[in-house]
């Protein structure tokens, strides 16, 4: 390839590209950064500084010594940031973005073991397949029926997908498999004993196969690298220069594999502690902060001034991070780059639904009488039930709002079954609800959940008795399938005891009897996060205690339901956002509200219970700083139903530990605003 030399640096660009102006182009930080001597870097960027620019412009700047592109790695967690840098180094030098190995850590484990799979290490044939997420289910299904035919006929056992969840976690964070279930998934506790097995000859199978699944594409090339040390060299000396992107996320196997490539020392690993939040997919936060100390001699470069956020703002998100635990991470301090303005607002409403109204009322200010984009508002959250009253207030109302981080909550896949047990149970020639319910059970489908509807109905009229007593009759039993037939007397005996509790008491109660019963070992056994859907559900059943009679709650969430989130919306772009706080990290929004921050939602619970309330506290830092113009953090003085725990709330602790002099302090009244 021909280069052009430049005559004032001797930096090489493509014909026709000028030569960069690194100083003017950086502040005085990544400047710092981009330009420091080959060596372990630690890039502590923090929010709004420019960290995909720091990145880029180290890229550039390497090409600009000399470095050919083909010894420089870059590893990030999506395709997406790994197309976007290159492509904007491209842009910078005119340089091919093929020639560097840049992308996720799995796609450039798929390269390595294409290349090195067939050693003697791994013996993996170089037309192995890789198993997409639902085959890699359906494998570690059939081996464990394999294994144990019972295992999964037993309804409080994970199924395959919460099952491949466990063992995925811990090949992850390098756990024993009786770690995992005890640190992330206490329900399971009763057959972690059974698990090793289970890993064991799941592995074997994909083995006998010659497939693979999303995790071995990680664990084979750390395999390669720890035990073939030709195949180590290789790495080691064909890539001179290492950079990680996010290195806060990463978990026990990519730190590994790094600390791996990187045994020359020419590492630049860029990331903030300060935003390590993904503790349940893996990431460990000792990664980051134990780097200086597996990499000896580490340069460490801050890069502290943000473009987002007014100082204002940014001086509330210091004084969360002035109250970690001393030791405990970097010391760092944002400074901002834009003009002075107005303080964030801590406020403090009667209730959700008051939160939700000054929401509404504080919404239509910006977007009629300031001239706010409604897609430049977010309203942020801790968890999915925390937004219940928030999305039922806007439907009232009338305010488009859009759901970046799934579905709305009646529509989520635990609600929606649930309130079709009761609409049921209500109403049993309710054909849509029976099938949605029946089909839970195992082996029964669409047909088969209507032969025993129809056997049912028969014997119900025949008898003269209700539906849901002629469902646990012999001649109807028979028409189920017989994987659902160990399971059949619970299911039966939980609709049974919530039709009486219908009649004799409020919805309500009626949802709690819904949750306890049959449904609630379904749920155990079908979602990893079953505690978390608990919590939704709750929700749920704090929505029903606002009615009397169960025909009015059935039919809100039907009237809710059939108001589109984006009502009269042409685009995205007249929409107020809502989303969880962990689908909101690496975004901004002109204008933010953080509800519910009180204890107990904010941190949540179960942190709260166990005594660690630092990832909780980093994301609340990580919401703070979403926001470039106004920031409004809002929690209820008394919890309804619909969030666990009890009815008087504290505001959250990251609230009290900020000075007062940092916020302003609003508290709605009713008649004269706030």
């Amino acid at each position: 390839m021909d280069f052009i030399l430049d005559r004032d640096d001797d930096k090489p660009t493509q014909p026709g590209y000028p030569p960069i102006d690194f100083r003017a182009a950086l502040n005085d930080e990544q400047y710092a950064a981009v330009t420091a001597d080959p060596g372990p870097l630690l890039v502590l960027a923090g929010a709004g500084s420019g960290k995909t620019r720091t990145l880029t412009y180290r890229v550039a700047w390497l090409l600009h010594q000399g470095v050919p592109p083909g010894e420089i790695m870059l590893l990030t967690f999506t395709n997406k940031a790994a197309k976007e840098m290159l492509h904007r180094v491209h842009d910078l030098t005119g340089e091919d973005s093929r020639r560097f190995w840049g992308g996720t850590f799995h796609s450039l484990g798929n390269k390595a073991l294409r290349m090195f799979g067939d050693s003697e290490v791994l013996k993996l044939p170089k037309n192995f397949t890789i198993l997409d997420a639902d085959e890699s289910e359906s494998l570690l299904k059939r081996t464990v029926e394999a294994e144990d035919k019972g295992f999964f006929k037993d309804k409080t056992n994970p199924r395959p997908k919460p099952l491949f969840s466990v063992l995925s976690m811990a090949r992850n964070t390098q756990d024993t498999l009786a770690d995992t279930v005890d640190k992330h998934y206490p329900p399971y506790a009763d057959i972690a004993m059974a698990l090793p097995t289970f890993a064991k000859i799941y592995a074997e199978a994909k083995q006998e196969q010659n497939v693979v699944d999303y995790d071995d594409l990680l664990e084979l090339w750390l395999k390669l690298l720890n035990e073939d040390q030709k195949i180590a060299d290789y790495f080691s000396h064909r890539f001179r220069h290492l950079l990680v992107d996010e290195y806060q996320d990463t978990n026990t196997v990519q730190s590994q594999i790094i600390d791996k490539l990187a045994s020359h020392h020419c590492i630049m690993a860029v990331g903030d502690d300060a935003q390590c939040i993904y503790s349940w997919r893996g990431a460990d936060f000792e990664n980051i902060m134990t780097f200086p100390d597996r990499h000896p001699g580490t340069a460490m470069h801050r890069i502290e001034t943000n473009y987002r956020s007014t100082p204002e703002i940014l001086e509330l998100a210091n004084g969360v991070l002035l109250a970690q635990p001393a030791g405990r991470h970097f010391d760092k301090e944002l400074r901002a780059a834009r003009p002075h303005s107005q303080k964030p607002f801590v406020v403090q409403a009667m209730d959700d639904r008051e939160q939700a109204e000054f929401l509404v009322k504080r919404i239509r200010a910006l977007v009629e009488d300031e001239g706010v984009s409604p897609n430049e508002i977010a309203v942020l959250y801790r968890s999915h039930f925390v937004a219940l009253e928030t999305q039922l207030t806007f439907s009232r109302v009338g305010i488009p709002y859009h759901i970046t981080s799934g579905v709305k909550f009646f529509e989520r896949q635990h609600v929606r079954d649930l309130v079709a047990m009761v609409r049921f149970i209500y109403n049993p020639t309710d054909a849509s609800a029976w099938q949605r319910i029946a089909c839970l059970l195992p082996k029964i489908g669409e047909k088969g959940a209507q032969k025993i509807y129809d056997a049912a109905l028969d014997h119900a009229r025949l008898m003269q008795i209700d539906f849901v007593d002629a469902l646990e009759t012999d001649d109807v039993k028979s028409k189920v399938a017989k994987a659902a037939r160990d399971e059949w007397p619970s299911f039966c005996a939980s609709l049974r005891q919530t039709a009486e509790d219908m009649r004799n008491e409020t919805p309500q109660i009626t949802i709690e009897t819904a949750m306890d019963g049959w449904y609630g070992d379904y749920l155990k056994g079908a979602y990893a996060d079953y505690i978390d859907r608990i919590d939704e559900l709750t929700a749920l059943s704090g929505f029903a205690a606002r009615f009397t009679e169960m025909q009015d709650l059935l039919a809100q969430i039907v009237l809710l339901n059939g108001e589109t989130n984006d009502r009269g919306v042409e685009d995205e772009a007249e929409a107020i956002r809502l989303t969880t706080i962990h689908q909101a990290k690496g975004l901004e929004y002109d204008v933010v509200f953080v509800i519910g921050c009180a204890d107990g939602l904010f941190p949540g619970r179960r942190a709260i219970e166990s005594g660690d309330v630092e990832e909780e506290r980093r994301l609340f830092y990580v919401a703070v700083t979403r926001a470039k113009n106004e920031l409004y953090l809002c929690y209820p003085k008394i919890a309804t139903k619909a969030g666990p725990g009890g009815m008087l709330l504290t505001p959250s602790r990251f609230l009290q530990e900020i000075p007062p002099d940092l916020y302003e302090g609003l508290r709605i009244k009713r008649s004269a605003g706030w």
